[in-house]
């Protein structure tokens, strides 16, 4: 099975810590995330991963380099150019993804005990052109899903803006849910991208918001507990704690 993990990003809100390495390598518990995530699809039954690169890609390269790949099989999507935002980021990589199957993608600063091979089967069986891992946390934006938690839009609860246009938004008709980072996609997504709008640099959300009435677009919702988003000094140090006493 084939899966990505975003690692080009820029890391500012970590800084200073990011001012001389890439978020990917930031060590939590002293394993570096990039690791850490590289192992959990490798148990998963993910060998052949494809893994993006921008800021100090050079040190990712390196890193894998002498871990020889961590026994996996793995490929670049070099954007050390341009960086191309997550939805671009996919676009690109599509050469080193789309073989027919559905493939998973996973940030490399999100850690979770999710069974992720579970999660890339019930994407399988139930026929969707993308899963999106999602859970209840707090939050001003929140996608909205119906009963059966298919996505229908989302919503700026500070604001009240929704999408897409045309969206009503009143308490309880939805399932408020925040996405998780980790989704699947199916093939059938790239015959929705490749337009004027989605080519080139784009976000992955907003994609799959203005196609959720076309594409059948789904949540899966986890307890939040456990799961990290490791991009801020509190959450890394939040990660940090739980996974000294995981160990």
């Amino acid at each position: 099975m084939k899966a990505m993990i975003f690692a080009a990003g820029l890391g500012t809100r970590l800084r200073p810590l990011t001012d001389h390495m890439p978020k990917a390598l930031v060590p939590v518990a002293g394993v570096p995330m990039l690791q850490r995530v590289i192992l959990r699809l490798k148990e998963a039954d993910f060998h052949d991963i494809v893994i993006n690169i921008h800021h100090f890609g050079e040190q990712i390269l390196d890193f894998l380099k002498a871990n020889d790949n961590f026994g996996v099989r793995i490929h670049i999507s070099d954007e050390r150019g341009e960086l191309l935002d997550t939805g671009g980021g996919i676009l690109k990589a599509r050469p080193l993804l789309d073989d027919g199957e559905p493939f998973l993608i996973h940030n490399a600063d999100i850690l979770t005990h999710i069974d992720l091979a579970a999660f890339y089967r019930h994407h399988v069986e139930s026929g969707a052109d993308a899963t999106l891992l999602t859970n209840h946390r707090q939050t001003a934006r929140y996608l909205l899903a119906d009963t059966d938690n298919r996505l229908c839009g989302w919503v700026n609860k500070s604001t009240r803006e929704t999408l897409p246009a045309g969206t009503v938004y009143t308490e309880g008709r939805y399932n408020e849910l925040a996405f998780g980072c980790v989704h699947v996609l199916s093939p059938s997504i790239f015959n929705y991208m490749g337009s004027d709008r989605w080519n080139g640099k784009f976000s992955i959300i907003p994609f799959y918001i203005d196609i959720c009435r076309q594409a059948r677009i789904q949540c899966y919702p986890i307890d939040t507990e456990g799961w990290f988003d490791v991009g801020k000094p509190e959450t890394l140090a939040q990660a940090d704690a739980y996974y000294r006493k995981v160990k």
